[in-house]
């Protein structure tokens, strides 16, 4: 008998299905982080590292106490401008540093190793940053109208638009000292807070029969043709969370806290406002989209769930059927080569230039795709910095969402390669558009697979799909910022116990999928593993946003194409650097109109109604 005979007479029913997945899928690409550093313990890295730290001293002592006399000389617009630039510089290099170790990270957040690295990196650079806190405070101390005039033009008007969008903050700037103390301490407070929430996630296991899976594995089999391991994977999960149900009641308890203190100091009124000036979008923005959104479950949510639940003969369909795939419908794995030519193939049919950017992730292996145990779940792009170039992370199981996850983040990706060239302070994007690029590539993709499937069956089953992730996006993001703004007012009055905050988190629940879904016992712990409530409170409206905008932009597209790619290359490129307003009026978009979101609203209503109409 052969080794290799003699190795699959051993092997397990899972074992063997897991190769069997694994040959399914193809290679699947790893990132090369050398395109930053080449190792954690690199002689560039370690000579960076020191020079960060040398070069944040030198500028602080050449500027700290003197931009508003710097102001007042006859040269003041040279000057400034010398200093803005040497503090791009720095924030690039910094930025450097922070995205390979960040990534490191990633790649297996369970390996000490790795995350002692992650630990002592940030705590070199927080050092770092902390001798920069000053450029940004005491440039809005320069008295506006003066700043305003010697930024009009001259050296110093390249960053006009940054210097604009700085003195946005200065109402809610605090005293160096107190600015110092608040990012010295964050090392030790909500960032702590977070690596517990990121190893404790990575850490968790879920026995599935005989084997034990990571949570994106196990999320994974919520999307099983086999209703039975739906139901069984969610019972692991509900069992897992539960059993840490203390320690994720704790980090949210005090990174809420933690919020709230900063919010008070920083005289912000209302829990979300600091998202809301962080992401450059007026508060009753947000409260029409969060409102359009709201009125529009009965027609959305509640209406797609009555009819999917009807699709699987049922009345009502359980939590974990919520995205199972429609009944009788052929599943297949798909293979990494064919979600890369599928996704690069709608992009060009869109512009050969968008394509060839996200080709340029394949070739030059700036994606991570294997999901491997300890690897950061979800997705993400990582923008680094302009010096460098994003990397995309997935991990890919070859089912028709991790398709579209791909293309997700590959728009993201090739949107921040189009504004890198706006360097280190103006490349970075609000995320409310940020997920613009995102949404688009996905709803490319989506159009593009949809044009070409002549199977009735199988465009029913991809309308649904599409929908499935339009109501996750738009409809349960909102409810996400539901329960966030119900977690984070109720935590004023004092501390919110484990069964609180379930409570919390069933009663949006219900509201937004409506009573074709039955939130049985089990689901009430799952509101723990969402990440966003942990890195980025408030965050999830962005995806909604992004969403209903795109909506709205492909509708453009399709009724006047003709220099339609212009026009949205010219959005991607801008980075930060103009307003949402600026930016969608090419387009006759104003997200200031109430009538906005309908239309993006309206779009999902009528993929339901063209299902309705496949019966």
């Amino acid at each position: 008998m052969t080794m290799a005979f003699d190795e699959a007479m051993r092997a397990s029913p899972a074992e063997t299905k897991a190769a069997s997945t694994a040959k399914a899928l193809g290679p699947l690409p790893e990132w090369d982080l050398s395109h930053l550093y080449s190792s954690m313990e690199s002689d560039l890295l370690k000579a960076d590292l020191d020079r960060a730290m040398s070069d944040s001293q030198s500028f602080a002592g050449l500027y700290r106490g003197k931009l508003v006399a710097l102001a007042e000389h006859e040269d003041a617009g040279k000057l400034l401008a010398e200093a803005v630039k040497g503090f791009e510089a720095l924030s690039d290099l910094l930025g450097r540093i922070g995205a390979y170790a960040g990534l490191v990270y990633a790649g297996d957040t369970t390996d000490p190793q790795r995350a002692k690295f992650y630990g002592d990196t940030q705590d070199k650079l927080n050092a770092a940053v902390t001798e920069l806190l000053f450029f940004e405070l005491e440039l809005n101390r320069i008295e506006p109208a003066l700043l305003a005039r010697l930024s009009a033009e001259g050296p110093l008007s390249h960053w006009k638009p940054w210097l604009e969008d700085l003195a946005k903050d200065k109402p809610h700037q605090l005293e160096d000292r107190i600015e110092a103390l608040f990012h010295e301490k964050s090392m030790t407070g909500h960032a702590a807070w977070n690596r517990l929430f990121d190893e404790t996630i990575a850490s968790l296991r879920f026995t599935f029969g005989d084997e034990e899976l990571t949570l994106e594995l196990t999320l994974n089999k919520l999307q099983d043709a086999d209703g039975a391991v739906r139901k069984a994977a969610a019972e692991a999960l509900s069992e897992v969370f539960r059993a840490h149900l203390r320690t994720f009641a704790l980090i949210t308890n005090t990174l809420a806290k933690d919020k709230e203190i900063s919010d008070r100091w920083r005289k912000f009124e209302d829990v979300a406002d600091s998202r809301h000036l962080a992401n450059r979008v007026e508060r009753e923005v947000v409260d029409a989209l969060v409102s359009a959104v709201r009125e529009a479950y009965p027609r959305l949510s509640h209406r797609y769930y009555k009819l999917k639940a009807k699709w699987f003969g049922r009345e009502q369909l359980d939590f974990w059927d919520r995205n199972a795939p429609l009944p009788k419908v052929e599943q297949r794995t798909i293979p990494w080569t064919e979600a890369r030519d599928t996704v690069l193939d709608a992009y060009g049919a869109f512009s050969p230039e968008m394509a060839g950017i996200a080709r340029r992730f394949f070739d030059e292996k700036w994606i991570d795709a294997p999901a491997r145990p300890g690897k950061a779940p979800g997705a993400f792009a990582h923008p680094t910095v302009p010096s460098a170039h994003p990397y995309v992370l997935v991990n890919y199981q070859g089912k028709p969402r991790d398709v579209m996850t791909l293309a997700h983040e590959l728009g993201h990706g090739v949107h921040q390669v189009l504004a890198a060239p706006n360097g280190a302070l103006m490349a970075p994007t609000p995320l409310t558009l940020a997920e613009t690029a995102s949404v688009f590539g996905e709803m490319l993709t989506f159009r593009r697979l949809l044009d070409g499937t002549m199977d009735q069956k199988q465009r029913k089953a991809m309308l649904a799909a599409k929908v499935e992730d339009m109501i996750n996006t738009v409809v349960r993001q909102i409810a996400f910022y539901s329960f966030e703004r119900k977690v984070h007012e109720a935590r004023k009055s004092g501390e919110l116990t484990a069964e609180a905050l379930c409570e919390l988190w069933m009663s949006v629940q219900a509201e937004s999928l409506g009573p074709a879904i039955r939130l049985g016992p089990g689901y009430e712990p799952f509101w723990c593993y969402i990440p966003h409530f942990i890195h980025s409170p408030f965050y999830v409206y962005a995806y909604a946003f992004g969403d209903c905008l795109v909506n709205s932009l492909y509708g453009v597209y399709q009724n006047a194409a003709e220099g339609f790619q212009e026009r949205y290359f010219a959005l991607l490129s801008a980075g930060g650097t103009k307003h949402h307003s600026e930016l969608l009026a090419p387009f006759g978009l104003d997200a200031r109109d109430p009538a906005f979101w309908q239309i993006g609203l309206t779009m999902i209503e009528g993929m339901i109604i063209e299902l309705e109409g496949m019966e």
